[in-house]
């Protein structure tokens, strides 16, 4: 018996590889079939199923794909409405991997077809559940996409949440390893351990959402606390969860080229073209191309990209790093942004050289900040999340805090006449966030070189909580 857990960091998302006696499950798999084709051929196996905890909503599955290139069956809950050929397990039914047993738990909450996946080993004990956006370490899964059923509340999808994991998972075994679909970062909880295998005895003692003497009526509050709305490519991606999507491998074929310099600068100048730098922010901040949006693939790259670019089909153009456009259009690919045009031939060393005109960002230490902090010019912008900003902010009259993912919606209540200081936790946001504001005209635009967490090694004031530092 073999599980494997496959982890994404970028989404922070996990699929899993299931191997007994030459046969091969995966469950949840992201769009790029590959890395689960070859972990199946190095152990001769053959992939029978694909399994699927729910229609996801935060990244494109690979699912389609993998069937496709493996012929597995794939088994979605009950009455999840897809318009291609699938298996709609019912509750407690019953799939065999070799010598183990994958028993469907239906676990509607999260959304109305999700299922927990119990894992049976050969002796017929129960090993694992895989618990998918129902369970995770620390929180459970929000029910923040309710609009996608009709006459659904979001609270009444919080209550159905909370039978589930009272009737279906609390009462199973606590020596169960638990094997969730998403970590810390995700999207689609608020308060994920960082860590990204646990046990659900563990959970059942820590976790607030498995309070024993917790009333529904609690449950439903704090579960829906402070969410806000999901950003429109949740949507975008549920549908091509359930209708379908084109192959990776003809998106791949039609975006990975190279665009030479003179071609990349024509469809740039098209008023619906993004030019997307994938570099570092140090790169970004030292030269880029004139209106060019920011958005490094060392950081969060994807949800990012899904949170910010509101068109998924929008065209787009990357400078990307040397050696790295295939993994570029994949990751552009999980969160369904399919229409890249190509990135540019020689990268941004072919535009420097071509005499092109650069754009840059002033970028200045935490300590220069400092000193600049109490005069009478400076006016700080923090781009951090809500929850970053009420733990702890700078204190002063001439603060403004805008999170980045309102960035576009709210950029009009600061003023472009001024001069903007911008941090966020640690330097990649607030380069981000600068980007944006270029785009849009603001041209006195300082960044804080290491964010919030320089920021802290100062002697600036801040309030940590309610207590002032």
């Amino acid at each position: 018996m073999i599980i494997e857990q496959i982890y994404t960091k970028c989404l922070a998302q996990g699929a899993y590889y299931i191997e007994s006696d030459g046969e091969a499950a995966i469950i949840d798999p992201l769009r790029a079939p590959t890395p689960y084709i070859m972990r199946a051929k190095k152990d001769k196996a053959k992939i029978k199923y694909v399994f699927e905890t729910h229609i996801h909503a935060d990244f494109v599955s690979g699912h389609l794909d993998l069937a496709k290139k493996t012929g597995a069956t794939i088994v979605f809950g009950p009455n999840a409405k897809t318009q291609y050929d699938c298996h709609n397990a019912v509750d407690g039914e019953i799939f065999k991997i070799g010598k183990l047993q994958l028993k469907v738990i239906h676990t509607p909450g999260h959304t109305l077809e999700s299922v927990s996946y119990l894992l049976i080993d050969p002796a017929g004990n129960n090993h694992a559940l895989f618990s998918g956006d129902t369970l995770f370490l620390g929180d459970v899964g929000i029910p923040d996409v309710a609009q996608q059923y009709k006459g659904m509340t979001k609270e009444n999808l919080a209550e159905m949440l909370f039978d589930s994991l009272r009737s279906k998972i609390m009462p199973l075994e606590d020596h169960l390893i638990l094997y969730p679909a998403h970590g810390a970062g995700s999207a689609c909880g608020k308060n994920m351990s960082k860590e990204t295998i646990g046990s659900l005895g563990d959970q059942k003692r820590s976790n607030y959402a498995l309070r024993a003497d917790m009333s529904k009526e609690e449950f439903v509050n704090e579960v829906l606390a402070g969410i806000g709305t999901p950003p429109p490519y949740f949507i975008e991606n549920i549908l091509l969860n359930k209708t379908g999507y084109t192959d990776l491998d003809i998106i791949l074929s039609k975006s990975n080229n190279a665009v030479p310099l003179k071609l990349f600068e024509t469809l740039a100048q098209k008023k619906d073209t993004l030019v997307l730098d994938l570099r570092t922010q140090q790169e970004f901040v030292e030269e880029h191309i004139p209106g060019a949006l920011f958005i490094g693939l060392n950081g969060s790259f994807a949800p990012w990209v899904g949170a910010l670019i509101a068109d998924i089909n929008q065209p787009i153009l990357l400078v990307v790093p040397e050696g790295r456009p295939e993994e570029a259009i994949t990751r552009l690919a999980r969160v369904g942004y399919d229409n890249c045009l190509g990135y540019l031939e020689g990268g941004m060393s072919a535009w420097v050289g071509a005499g092109k005109t650069t754009a840059q960002i002033t970028s200045i230490s935490a300590k220069e900040f400092e000193l600049a902090f109490n005069s009478s010019s400076t006016t700080v912008l923090d781009v951090r999340k809500d929850a970053e900003y009420n733990t702890a902010h700078l204190v002063g009259a001439h603060i403004k805090h805008l999170s980045l993912d309102s960035i576009y919606k709210k950029f009009h209540e600061i003023d472009a006449k001024k001069t903007y200081h911008i941090y966020c936790g640690g330097g990649y946001r607030s380069v981000i966030a600068a980007s944006i504001l270029k785009a849009k005209g603001f041209s006195n635009l300082v960044d804080i070189a290491g964010g919030f967490a320089a920021v802290k090694k100062t002697r600036l004031p801040i309030v940590n909580g309610r207590c002032k530092a």
